[in-house]
């Protein structure tokens, strides 16, 4: 994670760099002996240090420091992104998915490209790990392929390993358990496959994806975690159609809701779930 600093720094550079190591990595527990070692500064005084970093995010709701004790403690920053920040990034998405030249026949939007937009997706994740961390997930799942930059995204802010599972049943990843599915877009038969090495027994699942009509998919990798052993704590997607209203998966969390898709008069009724 980086030398040491031998030089003595002052205290307004050692909290500027103290926000930077744990903002770039959000979730992850530091010690504060890592700290201690880096800048040659007292546990004591780095405890100071962690007071003021914690007061300032939290007056600007940028998020907030969480302090473990014990001998595995340390400190962490929680990326939390809650109320007026929360709702902007949501009510920006949803306007810019408003936009007329996005319908695709079927009653579908493209945001391909929306999806691909780190920035974005990292504030997605953000709000992804605020509303879903009760949870206490092990690892992140989705299924490739647009699923994947917000999946990622969500894993960051969680700091938690992704996995993904694959179309189809071709894996060059050794043995493999496979599962056939009915694609809520598509409507069609499909496969999906996930290694068995990439899930160990017992480990607590989160599903991520960009889009549920049916919730075929995020059943199909439900089944497929529970087939290597996993438990899947919890579902989260982007958007979500409002019909049908009654899906294969119970209890999804969504971040907009798809109320209408008129692709004559093209208007788009999409609007944050709070």
């Amino acid at each position: 994670m980086g030398g040491t600093v031998v030089e003595k720094v002052r205290r307004i550079e050692r909290v500027v760099a103290l926000t930077k190591l744990l903002v770039d990595m959000p979730s992850r527990l530091f010690p504060l002996s890592y700290f201690s070692e880096r800048f040659g500064t007292a546990k004591s005084t780095l405890s100071e240090d962690m007071v003021t970093i914690k007061q300032a995010l939290q007056q600007f709701g940028l998020g907030t420091l969480e302090t473990v004790a014990g001998a595995a403690g340390g400190v962490r920053f929680l990326p939390r992104r809650e109320g007026e920040r929360e709702q902007a990034v949501l009510q920006e998405l949803a306007f810019r998915l408003k936009e007329p030249e996005r319908i695709i026949a079927g009653g579908f939007l493209y945001m391909t490209d929306l999806l691909f937009q780190p920035a974005l997706m990292a504030q997605i994740g953000e709000v992804f790990m605020t509303r879903l961390a009760h949870l206490r997930p092990d690892y992140i799942m989705t299924v490739e392929t647009k699923g994947i930059p917000l999946a990622f995204m969500t894993a960051r802010a969680f700091d938690l390993p992704l996995v993904i599972v694959r179309q189809g049943s071709k894996v060059t990843e050794g043995p493999s358990v496979s599962i056939n599915y009915v694609s809520g877009s598509t409507r069609r038969i499909q496969t999906m496959s996930l290694p068995k090495r990439a899930l160990p027994v017992g480990a607590r699942v989160l599903l991520i994806d960009d889009f549920m009509k049916a919730g075929g998919t995020a059943k199909g990798m439900a089944d497929l975690a529970m087939e290597v052993g996993a438990e899947v704590v919890g579902t989260g997607v982007l958007i979500a159609t409002a019909e049908p209203q009654r899906k294969l998966v119970e209890g999804y969390t969504s971040l907009l809701m798809l109320h209408e898709v008129d692709e004559w008069s093209k208007k788009i009724d999409i609007r944050p779930i709070e």
